[in-house]
């Protein structure tokens, strides 16, 4: 049976069920990156396709989806106390259906633990057919058994024809360029459960772009796993061009996360001479040690990763340059995390992922037996913030007196006060507003910078 036609049975499904009174609402959760938040987004319009109603909560919700990560253990921890609340809720409402998906389920020991401890989950999928979801949902309810199925299919795992018309902020969206990973760092589960990188087709992306804009978004982040080793038909800066040329009302366009051994001359020189290309670029550390870089698989040393960032702050001056960190790595040396603070020391982080190693089973790491005393991790990790936040503060408090432009997310009261956005460099900003026509989320204002700390500034609008 066809993807279309299962829609349309389970579509007169519930519909046949609000006949008889409401009709059924889902509530979907969603873990992790901003992939995940894109895909969350789709599959909750897909549910809306399938005649389900969106719920308020989850408490009110006939159908709950999970959408899943597992990069670090305390994600997969969370995951599995939620669904414990919900195997208790569902002991007294056997009709309350259960989905998972994502890349915690499409790990094949967990879609076994999934099929052979939590007979309460209905429906099992992975990463690369959630397309697919009708008709797991259907069979599911047709046979009354559990479906687990995390099968890969061929091509890139979009769900294109699905059109978004709620998203958390109506203003910006994410669009997913390219899926997956082909670097396996050491220490890394996502080339396992998101697959080898398949970029999808230029002329589809820049539609998808077109529909967003119509829809009123001015801010479009483009992403990807590995989003600057986007393989489509041009290079990753030459669609960020046709992205930034053919929607002028588009007020900001970013991307991420960026590898630093694909960061190529003529992406830097995009971002410099594209004005509504951000001034913002997340660039992965790990480690500032060459010898753990190496361990890690990838594929830079700290000479070269710190050359990049000089040639960045060169060209763009005031480029705001975020990161990902990780303390704690096996086999790690005081020496090595030395490194890591001058490589933090050098760069002057406008901000900073922070995290201590997370085993992930799978990976080349998870078999190392040279891990780190958890007193010595959490020493390291508390001198690694001491260092990272002065220079955050540092890097916001030079800008109090200066006025900066501020696209709004959160509109200010009727008084004028509680207004929220970020910068060009992704930066918060609470502000409160002086004058006639309170701005709206997507409205760029003027905010005069009067105070400042490590994660956000303040002014008036």
């Amino acid at each position: 049976m066809r993807a279309n036609d299962t829609r349309y049975l389970l579509s007169a499904y519930n519909d046949e069920k609000a006949a008889g009174g409401l009709r059924p609402r889902f509530f979907v959760r969603n873990y992790g990156c901003q992939m995940n938040e894109r895909d969350a987004e789709k599959l909750r319009a897909l549910l809306a396709q399938l005649g389900y109603d969106a719920a308020p909560t989850e408490a009110d919700a006939d159908l709950i989806l999970y959408n899943t990560c597992c990069v670090r253990e305390s994600a997969e921890d969370k995951i599995y106390g939620h669904l414990s609340r919900l195997k208790t809720r569902k002991a007294t409402n056997p009709e309350l259906f259960i989905v998972v998906c994502g890349c915690m389920s499409q790990r094949a020991e967990v879609a076994e633990t999934f099929r052979g401890k939590h007979k309460y989950i209905n429906v099992v999928c992975g990463t690369a057919n959630r397309h697919r979801l009708p008709d797991f949902i259907w069979q599911a309810l047709q046979t009354g058994r559990q479906v687990v199925d995390i099968s890969e299919d061929d091509g890139v795992p979009e769900l294109i024809d699905v059109p978004v018309t709620t998203r958390e902020y109506p203003h910006k969206a994410g669009v997913n360029i390219m899926y997956g990973c082909d670097n396996f760092c050491s220490f890394c589960i996502v080339p396992h459960v998101r697959g080898r990188e398949k970029s999808r087709a230029v002329a589809e992306i820049l539609a998808e772009v077109r529909a967003l804009v119509d829809d009123g978004v001015k801010e479009i982040m483009l992403l990807g796993q590995n989003v600057n080793a986007y393989r489509g038909e041009i290079t990753f800066a030459e669609l960020l061009r046709r992205v930034h040329d053919e929607n002028p009302s588009l007020a900001r366009i970013r991307f991420m996360t960026s590898h630093p051994k694909d960061f190529s001359d003529d992406l830097i020189a995009a971002v410099r001479d594209l004005p509504r290309v951000c001034k913002s670029v997340h660039l992965p550390l790990q480690s500032g040690a060459t010898r753990v870089l190496e361990d890690m698989n990838r594929h830079y040393t700290q000479t070269q990763y710190l050359e990049l960032c000089a040639k960045l702050q060169s060209a763009i001056p005031g480029i705001g340059i975020t990161t990902d960190i990780i303390v704690a790595y096996p086999g790690e040396t005081d020496e090595d995390f030395e490194e890591t603070l001058h490589v933090v020391e050098t760069v002057r982080y406008a901000s900073a992922f922070t995290f201590i190693y997370s085993k992930r089973s799978g990976t080349p790491a998870a078999d190392r037996t040279d891990t780190i005393p958890r007193k010595t991790a959490n020493e390291r990790f508390e001198r690694l913030t001491a260092t990272l936040y002065p220079i955050m503060a540092a890097h916001n408090e030079a800008r109090i007196g200066q006025t900066v432009q501020v696209m709004v997310e959160e509109a200010p009261d009727a008084e004028g006060k509680g207004g929220k956005g970020r910068t060009d460099d992704n930066i918060l900003v609470h502000f409160n507003y002086v004058g006639q026509n309170t701005p709206a989320p997507g409205d760029i204002v003027c905010v005069q910078i009067d105070a400042a700390r490590s994660f956000y500034m303040s002014g008036e609008a």
